[in-house]
């Protein structure tokens, strides 16, 4: 019996449109935007200045603290500007807009398709390269990934997991990077279990993907204490308290981290991202993402760098659909609606969803019947129908006494509800001003 996690879970349609489409190169735009925010945490410091040359790689912007992260050119070219430009959610944010001249890299940059297999670097070298590659979490959440790799002292990391699950319908970039760079995941995952000193590390993988669980298992043969976890399909198994309950059966409390039971969960494509860093000297700069649809022409995955315009994705894909009535980034479960196709491509760009309307038109809210279909499904065991009610309520001390903060904003029980009752957006809400009230607190 495949294995999965306990509480709650939905299995959408998942219209898996770009999952034989292999990775194609993206072409490099005239002009990039490149933000200073690109991560959780506190945005990084602009290096660099109007008119200044750079090179693909070049740090322009550096961590402004623990929790933060790099910033590297993706581009060679000069700095036109350092403005604000308008964001995934619709705020205008600081970025570093470089117009591009040629395709100039940094030096100590390898640029090779060689596969380096042997780990020269030091535990420590390998936190440190991660961190100075502004290296975050690419499944979405943007998290820095040496942060992470701190284990804080008094824990112990026992074992390393990697998201590989990718249950989020539409999108497959995840899918064709264990495809086409599955070498580079394995030594990747062995860069990270040596940075956190642990001899197992699990790949979870959804059986809605057995082409990359048939070829992963074969090649984590070569690779001492990898194994590959075939994962029943079950949407949010890609949540982190999810995968560890999936994989290793350990549930994590209440406001906990997965530290806490000896798991350190990264992305796949982290992985590569790792590999790339460590190896190669690569910093993150571009990654793959998916642009897919049922109207699109030609639902793909692209490599991309860092500061394109969503436009040039949309046009390489066969342009805008007619019938587009939103524009996601994302899945369609926890992605955001975009508010222009100008905004610019970032680390946690994993997808963009070009929806038909009959796919977006809301139905007319009823009243709550009662039904208890949004409890059975939620995979944290709240109870989403009051979670609402205090949240339109205003009733902050409640939401926080029955564990808002636990929500991890899935979208199943807004999916699930029969009356189409906006649970999540109230939920979001609360959450957001319990999550104020808890800081101000400190």
């Amino acid at each position: 019996m495949l294995k999965t996690f306990s509480i709650g879970g939905i299995h959408p349609a998942e219209n898996k449109l770009s999952a034989n489409s292999a990775i194609q190169v993206l072409p490099i735009p005239q002009m990039v935007s490149i933000p200073i925010s690109q991560h959780i945490g506190a945005p990084a410091t602009p290096i660099v200045k109007k008119n200044d040359e750079v090179k693909v790689g070049q740090l322009i912007a550096k961590s402004s603290g623990f929790v933060s992260a790099n910033i590297h050119s993706s581009v060679s070219g000069k700095v036109f500007k350092i403005d604000d430009v308008m964001d995934a959610s619709g705020f205008r944010r600081k970025a570093i807009i470089i117009k591009v001249e040629g395709d100039e890299w940094m030096e100590d940059i390898d640029q090779s398709e060689n596969l380096v297999k042997e780990i020269s670097a030091s535990k420590e070298e390998i936190v440190k390269k991660i961190a100075e590659a502004g290296i975050v979490g690419l499944g979405g959440a943007t998290f820095p990934a040496h942060v992470k790799l701190s284990v804080p002292p008094g824990k112990t990391a026992e074992v390393l997991i990697i998201n590989a699950v990718e249950c989020e319908p539409y999108l497959t970039s995840d899918h064709r990077v264990m495809l086409e760079k599955g070498d580079e995941v394995m030594v990747g995952t062995q860069i990270l279990m040596k940075s956190l000193d642990v001899n197992r590390a699990i790949i979870g993988i959804e059986n809605n993907k057995p082409d990359a669980i048939a070829h992963l298992t074969k090649l984590a043969a070569n690779y001492k204490g990898i194994e590959v976890c075939p994962l029943k399909t079950q949407y949010p198994q890609g949540g982190e308290k999810q995968l560890i309950a999936a994989t290793i059966k350990r549930e994590i409390p209440s406001g906990a981290l997965p530290i806490e039971v000896g798991a350190v969960v990264q992305n796949v494509g982290s992985a590569l991202a790792v590999y790339e860093a460590v190896q190669k000297n690569k910093p993150l700069f571009e990654r793959v993402a998916t642009i897919t649809g049922k109207s699109l022409k030609n639902p793909s995955n692209y490599k991309f760098r860092i500061g394109t315009p969503v436009n040039d994705l949309i046009n390489a894909a066969g342009g805008l659909p007619e019938d587009t009535a939103k524009i996601i980034g994302g899945g369609p479960m926890m992605g955001k609606a975009l508010t222009s196709v100008e905004v610019p491509l970032t680390k946690g760009s994993s997808g963009l969803l070009l929806l038909a309307s009959e796919d977006t038109a809301r139905k007319d809210i009823k009243s709550c019947i009662r039904c208890g279909k949004c409890v059975s499904v939620c995979p944290m065991g709240l109870e989403p129908y009051l979670l609402m009610v205090c949240a339109e309520k205003k009733d902050y001390e409640r939401l926080e006494k029955d564990a808002v903060m636990d929500c991890i904003e899935c979208g199943s029980c807004s999916f699930t509800c029969p009356a189409n009752r906006p649970l999540l957006d109230y939920i979001r809400l609360g959450k957001g001003k319990v999550g104020q009230i808890m800081r101000a607190r400190k």
